[in-house]
């Protein structure tokens, strides 16, 4: 089968790229035809077709007036991406297409092309973009839900995308254009969704699209587990920005007698550090972003992950690569993460945004090393049976059979 991946990042930039890039590796390894299309950037490494990608398109950076508003139609509907889809699927003739994340710097208006020629389509959902238009369901501080049944200018109101009128209209419009007149993402077959939480409050948020549950998945012989730390030290992977709670983590930090080890990057970094500089904080140290063997050797070396997120998180690859790697996590009762962590098992569950829950949570694992290494080897277990790639590949190829069948 020749399957066509689609992420506008194509290197492990996050948790939607590094999705693609594992199912491709798995499905390539099954014996399909695989290829990838998505942005150009400096870090990708070498793709057949490369030629055929979207400019590397970066809205944060200094751009003149002209560029903002022609970025801004590029979100709505691009037109280069359009063009350059179809000159490549004239060339692969793919039989099916999986999307992962495509909006703003891609656009929907790949879709037409694969309409256009008939291409069977499915989407693995790894944020609310289907019926929020700052793909959170966060805002001042807390989750939101006031967008529900497509009543998309509430983030205009509320100044949801950056605090800023302008990046908020253009999302609200972004909403309009797309599910009220064009109806574009209709195009696709099978939504994919990683946890039953994002599934069911997608329904509940008024989307009615045919969709599917199926967890993420690792590769577990890719990780090899350390059961307990010698020097108790504890971690936090992911993207730094507000809704991960990152603020209460730090607050929680300055009575708990042990060092905090932050690996990521993201817009909130140098707010979090300036707290810790001020605050004194010197049981905290910033990793930056690490990946491979570097990444699961500073988890190895952990108690336990910690993931205080305060909005609905989908379904966290980081849980998943600390329980590979033997670690317990202390984890938000909050979107799919129950889901993952279940409490006294394979980690401890608090509730979100509780500074005092959190705290007394990492204390008591702190205080019961031996609860921590049972837990890590529960985590390993429960990882091992639920989230191997081999049940993962078998529900997927039923996923691309039942969307071709329906497509036709």
């Amino acid at each position: 089968m020749k399957i066509l991946l689609i992420n506008k990042f194509l290197y492990p930039k996050g948790g939607d790229a590094i999705s693609t890039l594992k199912t491709g590796k798995l499905l390539s390894g099954k014996g399909q035809e695989v290829f990838y299309w998505g942005m150009k950037y400096p870090a990708n490494p070498e793709y057949p077709y490369s030629e055929y990608f979207v400019d590397n398109v970066d809205y944060e950076g200094d751009l003149s007036l002209t560029q903002k508003m022609s970025d801004s139609f590029n979100i709505l509907y691009s037109l280069e991406a359009k063009r350059k889809i179809e000159k490549f699927i004239k060339i692969i003739r793919p039989d099916i297409v999986h999307l992962h994340n495509f909006a703003h710097q891609i656009s929907p208006s790949i879709l037409d092309v694969f309409r256009k020629y008939n291409i069977p389509t499915v989407m693995t959902m790894h944020d609310y973009k289907m019926v929020c238009p700052s793909y959170t369901m966060f805002s001042n501080g807390k989750p939101c839900e006031k967008c529900k049944n497509g009543r998309y200018y509430w983030c205009f109101i509320k100044k949801c995308t950056k605090n800023s009128s302008a990046k908020s209209l253009i999302n609200v419009i972004e909403m309009y254009l797309h599910h009220k007149i064009l109806h574009i993402y209709k195009g696709i077959d099978i939504f994919i969704s990683p946890s039953i939480f994002l599934k069911n409050k997608l329904q509940e948020m008024g989307f009615r699209q045919k969709t599917v549950h199926l967890f993420n998945f690792l590769d577990t012989k890719d990780y090899l587990p350390e059961f307990g730390s010698k020097d108790k030290t504890i971690c936090y992977l992911g993207r730094l920005s507000e809704e991960k709670g990152l603020f209460r983590l730090l607050e929680a930090m300055r009575s708990i007698n042990t060092k905090l080890k932050i690996i990521g990057d993201g817009p909130i970094r140098e707010d979090l550090k300036e707290k810790v500089r001020k605050e004194n904080l010197k049981n905290v140290s910033f990793l930056g972003y690490k990946s491979g063997s570097e990444l699961k050797g500073e988890v190895r070396k952990s108690m336990a992950l910690v993931i205080p997120s305060e909005w609905y998180e989908n379904n966290p690859i980081a849980v998943l690569e600390a329980f590979a790697l033997g670690k317990p996590v202390i984890g938000a009762r909050i979107g799919g993460i129950p889901e993952l962590v279940k409490d006294e098992q394979t980690g401890f569950v608090f509730e979100s945004g509780n500074l005092d829950d959190l705290r007394d949570k990492i204390k008591h694992l702190l205080r019961n090393s031996g609860l921590a290494i049972d837990m890590g080897k529960n985590a390993r277990k429960f990882v091992e049976e639920n989230f191997n790639s081999e049940k993962y590949y078998r529900e997927l190829m039923k996923i691309y059979k039942m969307a071709i069948k329906s497509h036709a």
